[in-house]
């Protein structure tokens, strides 16, 4: 077995993790064996789930799945009946109800802070305000609010009472924020009046009214006096929430409602204009988020976590979720966590937070800040997710803010659709730099060639071979489309769109998105693998890999490259590096300096719109873009 590991986990480590609880009680003696009875007997494993973490069911299953209309529809926990803001949120306020549930950071400063009793109490006034609004079982309502405590409660006051949230990022301009609740159908929007990002004032309601001029199925709006400025109201349809919540009594109790009842619907941008709407129900959601956050992230009740996101992208709801059921303090981020610059990092030594998430993006985008000066000895773990890694920004977080595998770096990975990880590190074997670790527990996967064969050592598409609970049950509207992008190339099979590959040892490595895949001297290769070797170049922060069509070559590579502060390289320094890495049939045709790259919000870099722009071509949607200026720079460098 090779040798280079960035953390091993320690006896005290591994006596501690809940996984081995796990473990323990069904009697298998290491991860793998967890793993494969995860997969070969799921009735035990989710009983034994529920039960480990004493999850609060109204009603038992009778059944742990249903697949008689096909392994794309399977339905699970059939006869259960449950609540997702009472496994969340209720059942703490009568556990702990003394101690700390939610935490707000606002940008411009300041600290508030809500006991489970509290937090109880707000969602059980919410969702009375909203069952006298008409609201109930199965009617959508759209949020569109900053990081605070108010998010969480929009999201568990429409759990309580059975209606199915859609959570909108609280950057969105109005075309992207009306997409949304047009496509969703909502009855109601719960909003802010305004929120503060990089030290600005983002008036949220006047660009929600932009976008429900295209959405008529709106009937009530909720708005959160954030900020101390006025907005504009309609009469008959808005109200304030601290009006619609005032002497309210707090005391309706959760719509205990079937496992498949609708719980979330959460948008993710397409590569057209239109964005998809993947679908997840209460039971599903909620198991397969905190089989993660508990045995995968190893969180328990009176950790506290601050995970660097928004309610529109996925961790949000994973946070919220996930966390909670685990019976963590979530501690809410407002605006970005770079601004200024060691935000994040002084929150973590404030809040005594036990569980960080970050994204490899943040991280590099931090990294030129030099090494924090904050206390994070509190930290137990640092979540990782939403693209590849590379070795140079991995090794500083492990040796600057992880203690040189003091704890680990929990990378994983999974998605909007998957509604949890499909992989991640394990608790109860030592990580790799950069690895994805191991397929996480109840999740069948695979890597396939193009034939639909499994291969090992080589690059080839994650799939997953059996349905899960937390999958999605359909694009919203769209059957046809879900389908056709998940189970048609092998049927029967998920496709998840990523190259990913498991080295000699076992362990699994993502290889970037297998749509971006370039094809050079007949050779197959993950853009993730060319941005690695330039951002290896010291002068390089940051790198795109796309490629575009060549006469005579078929596809060559462009690089285009955002230099490290106060550095200076060459095109031609840079190739070669890349050559001196990957081969020199591998070395970039161009290489092209920019000042930013586009990301979107969760700092993601959006190759596809590069490449669009570097080819003179439509991008497709660009609501989730934060720098859409960055497109224009790129366009006149080309």
């Amino acid at each position: 077995m090779t040798a280079d590991f960035a953390w091993r986990p320690s006896a005290k480590q591994l006596e501690a993790a809940n996984v081995a609880r796990l473990a323990r009680a069904l009697g298998c003696a290491d991860y793998s064996a967890l793993h494969a009875l995860s997969i070969d007997d799921p009735n035990r494993f989710w009983r034994a789930v529920v039960d480990d973490l004493g999850i609060p069911l109204a009603r038992n299953w009778d059944a742990v799945l249903d697949d008689s209309r096909g392994v794309e529809w399977t339905t699970w926990f059939a006869g259960a009946r449950l609540n997702v803001a009472d496994a969340c949120v209720h059942r703490w306020a009568r556990e702990m109800p003394d101690q700390e549930a939610a935490v707000w950071a606002p940008e411009d400063g300041g600290r508030r802070s809500l006991t489970w009793a509290e937090l109880s109490h707000e969602v059980r006034r919410l969702a009375e305000a909203l069952r006298e609004l008409g609201i109930g079982e199965g009617d959508l309502v759209a949020t569109f609010l900053p990081m605070a405590p108010e998010a969480a409660i929009a999201a568990h006051a429409c759990a309580h009472v059975g209606a199915v949230q859609v959570p909108i990022f609280s950057g969105f301009a109005g075309p992207a924020v009306s997409a949304r609740i047009a496509d969703s159908g909502a009855k109601a929007v719960l909003t802010a009046n305004a929120s503060y990002r990089r030290g600005r004032l983002v008036p949220m309601k006047e660009v929600l009214d932009q976008a429900l001029a295209d959405a008529p199925s709106v009937e009530h709006v909720l708005v959160w006096r954030r900020a101390s400025i006025g907005c504009p109201m309609t009469t008959g349809r808005d109200s304030w929430w601290e009006d619609a919540v005032e002497d309210r009594p707090g005391t309706l109790e959760p719509t205990a409602v079937g496992s498949e009842a609708p719980y979330l619907l959460a948008y993710t941008s397409g590569t057209t204009g239109r964005p998809k709407g993947a679908l997840h129900v209460q039971g599903g959601f909620l198991l397969s988020i905190v089989r993660e956050t508990a045995y995968q992230a190893d969180l328990r009740a009176g950790d506290r976590v601050l995970f660097s996101t928004d309610m529109g992208w996925i961790m949000g709801p994973w946070t919220v979720v996930g966390a909670m059921a685990c019976g963590a303090t979530v501690v809410f981020m407002e605006g970005a966590p770079d601004w200024p610059h060691d935000r994040v990092w002084r929150i973590v030594e404030d809040e005594r937070v036990t569980m960080l998430g970050v994204s490899p993006t943040l991280v590099r985008a931090l990294i030129p800040h030099g090494e924090p000066d904050a206390d994070v000895s509190s930290l137990r773990a640092v979540v990782t997710t939403g693209e590849p890694w590379n070795r140079g920004p991995y090794d500083w977080l492990n040796e600057q803010i992880c203690g040189s595998g003091r704890i680990p770096i929990v990378n994983c990975s999974g998605g909007t659709e998957v509604g949890a990880c499909f992989l991640s590190v394990s608790m109860l074997e030592p990580t790799k730099p950069c690895s994805v670790g191991f397929p996480a527990l109840a999740e069948d996967m695979d890597v396939f060639d193009d034939e639909g064969r499994p291969v090992r050592g080589v690059v080839g598409e994650l799939v997953c071979k059996r349905a899960w609970p937390g999958m999605t049950r359909g694009i919203w509207g769209d059957p046809e489309r879900y389908l056709d992008t998940y189970w048609r190339r092998f049927p029967g099979v998920w496709t998840h769109g990523d190259w990913a590959s498991v080295d000699e040892d076992g362990y699994w490595f993502l290889h970037g998105r297998s749509d971006d895949t370039l094809n050079i001297a007949g050779k197959r290769i993950g853009p993730a693998e060319l941005e690695s070797a330039a951002v290896g170049h010291a002068a390089v922060a940051e790198a795109a890999a796309v490629g575009i069509p060549h006469e005579v070559k078929g596809e060559v590579a462009w690089l285009f490259c955002v230099l490290a502060p106060h550095a200076a390289a060459t095109p031609e320094e840079i190739a070669a590096a890349v050559a001196d890495e990957l081969g020199k049939a591998f070395a970039p045709e161009r290489v092209v300096f920019v000042s930013a790259l586009p990301k979107t919000r969760s700092a993601k870099i959006v190759r596809r719109a590069v490449r669009a722009r570097a080819l003179g071509e439509d991008p497709g949607d660009l609501s989730t873009l934060e720098n859409p200026e960055s497109l224009e720079e790129i366009t006149r460098a080309v």
